[in-house]
């Protein structure tokens, strides 16, 4: 048998690694950034066009490389961060692994221009597909200029595998925030189809944060502390009011490095305790500073996962940090010592006479005598003249009852017990049939063989979906205009979002315009969200976007329709009244798909009469 294994070529190794290293224009973003970090940058910006699928560049002031390192750069394992093994458990920088510009010059259109300080020229190198198209000496800044082009334009497989633009710029943002957050120390600025989305001086840690993500955050950190053998702690936990219905603003950095983990997420929550209900997701921006040597970070191509060598005590101190810090501002739940005001007792002077206490007691008191502003009692009512009660009796009821031939009364029905006969009503259905809210919930309706159990937020849910879903279809929703139009702030990444989904989110039946950099002015909303407050519902519609983005995979229309949806649909806690159970019935069962969500969690559940009969042993 012939030999069957051979060596492959550089180019397809490098499309193979790419795979794993370059998983979206966010991956390129985030390795071009953290690599002008690497190189001592004070002043780095992030250019993007058509949400990175036609340009990514990042220009920094950083070292600047040489002719012969330039072009080793995009060789396979070609690194300068590590010379041997033991490196690897003694990192400081954040590229090492040499297979970030070899992958990226494998999938795309490169072009490279950098100089070292004090040359005259630099070096400038043209690449795709992984050949060295051109490589000659250019007038350039001291520094690197690395750009991007057509991404994936020989996989098209991947690059159809891209999202919308609204949802790769989320990511591109994201990684950007990720990196300019903990490198206060490092002006950074970006641009998004030729708008300016950042501009971040250098600064503290806390301006850094709220240059990020807006001005009102300043009111909303408290500061964390602790420095320990193990590890070192600093940063700022969300105050608990200001927490989030989905995970929102939750960063972990480890030397500098972001991470994400579920373990440390709760050592977090856990510090909230009796704080935040099951629900809500507290805000968090912590940097660990802990020995290279006692993590290993190389476990994952994205290096965002890291294992730690005591990861029971490193919970411990975070958990207790933040409760210590909460506790230190008056913000963690604390026992009321005030004294009740009878125990205050006047401080007495050494010259005067102690006294007895006194007890004045009225002599001519009696309970039991009668007082005039005492309540009268109802008196008994005499029995004499009974019969009188009844003289006009056979006369009254002649006139209520008819003849014995035309005996048809008609009763109005009691409100609390209204009759109703849907028409979501089958063979099953008792033609009669009562709602009953239960907890403020779920809504009960009585069936022939059982009974029907409605969760009224999914049911809600459920109906204003597949009715986004007709607007989109139709291109227009009804909009209620409001009487004084309304100016909301968001983050600089929401803002961006809301920007590139304007055209969508507007067939929802939103009326708005952008006014500044992050600001837009609402004059508009859905009919059905006239009495909602404006801005949780747009944020809300922003985070659940996000959200369902990553978990559910839904076509775009879709995941705004569901996002928007559970956003403005009533919630589980409000009391309905009869009308209201009536109609939000008639109307699910009027939907298409009734009986579910998009994502298949039950809108309706339905008790059998047997099984009601099986737990009681009939």
């Amino acid at each position: 048998m012939s030999d069957i294994i051979k060596l492959l070529p550089d180019a397809v190794a490098n499309q193979i690694a790419a795979g794993e290293v370059i998983q979206r224009p966010a991956s390129a973003v985030k390795e071009l950034l953290e690599n002008a970090i690497d190189a001592g940058a004070d002043n780095i910006s992030l250019i993007i066009k058509d949400a990175g699928k036609a340009l990514i560049q990042v220009v920094d002031n950083g070292f600047g490389m040489s002719e012969t390192d330039a072009r080793l750069s995009f060789e396979r394992h070609a690194t300068s961060k590590i010379k041997s093994a033991d490196d690897l458990f003694n990192l400081s920088t954040k590229g090492f692994r040499g297979e970030a510009l070899a992958s990226i010059a494998a999938i795309a259109q490169v072009e490279l221009k950098t100089k070292i300080a004090g040359n005259d020229l630099g070096t400038q190198i043209i690449i795709e597909g992984s050949e060295v198209k051109e490589q000659e000496v250019c007038s350039c800044a001291k520094g690197t200029s690395f750009s991007i082009k057509n991404l994936f334009y020989n996989v098209p497989a991947r690059r159809n595998f891209l999202k919308s633009n609204p949802v790769e710029i989320k990511h591109i943002i994201e990684e950007f925030q990720r990196v300019a957050m903990v490198h206060a120390d490092i002006a950074f600025s970006m641009y998004n189809n030729g708008n300016e989305v950042f501009n971040l001086k250098k600064g503290s840690y806390r301006q850094r944060i709220v240059g990020i993500f807006g001005d009102k955050y300043n009111q909303k950190l408290v500061p964390v502390e602790e420095d320990t053998d193990i590890v070192g702690i600093t940063g700022f936990v969300g105050k608990p009011e200001f927490a989030k219905k989905t995970r929102g603003e939750q960063y972990f950095f480890v030397n500098e490095r972001f991470i994400k983990n579920s373990y440390l997420n709760h050592a977090v929550n856990n510090g909230f305790d009796q704080l935040l209900s099951k629900d809500q997701h507290p805000s968090y921006f912590l940097k660990l500073t802990i020995d290279p040597a006692k993590i290993d970070i190389n476990i994952h191509p994205t290096k965002t996962e890291i294992k730690f060598e005591d990861e029971r005590a490193i919970y411990a101190i975070i958990r207790t940090a933040v409760k210590q810090a909460l506790g230190k501002h008056n913000i963690a739940p604390t026992l009321d010592f005030e004294q009740e005001s009878s125990f205050n007792v006047p401080l007495m002077r050494n010259s005067e006479p102690v006294k007895a206490p006194t007890i004045k007691v009225n002599t001519s008191y009696n309970p039991f005598a009668e007082k005039s502003s005492a309540p009268s009692r109802p008196k008994p009512q005499s029995t004499k003249n009974w019969e009188s009660l009844y003289s006009s009796f056979e006369q009254e009821t002649e006139q209520l009852v008819p003849d014995a031939n035309e005996r048809t009364v008609e009763v109005e029905p009691i409100e609390e017990q209204q009759i109703i006969s849907t028409s979501w009503e089958d063979d099953e259905h008792d033609e009669q049939q009562t709602l009953i809210q239960l907890h403020n919930k779920f809504i009960l309706g009585q069936l022939k063989s059982g009974s029907l159990i409605i969760d009224q937020e999914r049911a809600h849910t459920r109906i204003l979906f597949e009715q986004y879903i007709q607007n989109f279809a139709l291109g227009k929703g009804a909009t209620q205009q409001l009487l004084f139009p309304e100016t909301i702030d968001f983050t600089t990444a929401d803002a961006e979002l809301l920007n590139e989904l304007q055209a969508e989110i507007k067939t929802l039946g939103f009326d708005f315009e952008k006014m500044g950099k992050s600001s837009f002015v609402v004059s508009g909303v859905p009919t059905e969200l006239k009495e909602q407050n404006i801005k949780k519902t747009i944020e809300g519609l922003l985070e659940q976007f996000k959200l369902n983005e990553s978990e559910l995979k839904l076509k775009k229309h879709e995941n705004l329709a569901i996002s928007m949806a559970r956003s403005a649909s009533v919630r589980s806690g409000k009391k309905l009244s009869y009308e209201e159970m009536k109609a939000l019935v008639d109307q699910l069962f009027s939907c298409e798909m009734p009986y579910s969500l998009p994502n298949g969690k039950p809108t309706i559940i339905t008790l059998n009469l047997e099984d009601l009969n099986q737990q009681f042993d009939y």
